[in-house]
């Protein structure tokens, strides 16, 4: 499973990669989740941890790794995308689709999309449609929330729920209720998945 993790930018994609990384490797049955970081931004997955810490030298850093994004460097990072042999695989993309996400993701499976204005949706499931990505799950974003709200499985096939206050550096993130039930998600996918290609 190569799974996206897409939405408008500022959304909390890269504090969900990092919480839903941790959770997952706290499953002891699921594979270790793989992380492609795709995005132009310069956040690596390196820095949640390193916010938290060091807040300044993260900010420092991705500033320094900020850069043009080219549709070669889209290319590069599709390639990976692609050439992945884990057995599940996290990709963390940018904030717009576009066309070098879609090279990016061509070769990917599913996709997980986090918004803090559910109406932004619509174009990242447009993108989804034209890619052949599989929705597991809708997340929206509370910013400013206190509590998750769990996630419930919709008529459509898609879990959908709430997740609060993702910021970055906060380590908390893998200990969410919602992160951790979208981790136990991806553990039966993975087993799924599994069992039918056998």
């Amino acid at each position: 499973m190569k799974i996206v993790l897409c939405g408008p930018p500022h959304s909390g994609k890269s504090c969900l990669r990092y919480g839903l990384k941790e959770a997952i490797k706290a499953l002891v049955s699921l594979p270790y989740p793989y992380v492609i970081t795709a995005c132009p931004d310069g956040e690596g997955s390196w820095y949640q941890e390193t916010a938290g810490e060091h807040l300044d030298l993260a900010q420092t850093l991705k500033m320094a790794n900020k850069k043009a994004f080219t549709e070669a460097q889209a290319t590069i990072m599709g390639e990976w995308v692609k050439n992945c042999e884990n057995p599940l695989a996290l990709v963390d993309i940018g904030g717009i689709p576009d066309d070098k996400n879609e090279i990016i993701c061509a070769h990917a499976t599913h996709a997980i999309m986090i918004s803090g204005d559910l109406r932004h949706l619509e174009e990242w499931r447009d993108f989804c449609a034209k890619l052949g990505l599989v929705i597991i799950a809708e997340i929206y974003s509370d910013y400013c929330g206190v509590e998750d709200k769990s996630l419930q499985l919709c008529a459509d096939g898609v879990y959908r729920g709430t997740v609060h206050y993702l910021e970055r550096g906060d380590m908390s993130v893998q200990y969410r209720p919602a992160v951790m039930e979208l981790a136990e998600i991806l553990l039966r996918r993975a087993e799924e998945e599994t069992n039918e290609r056998l």
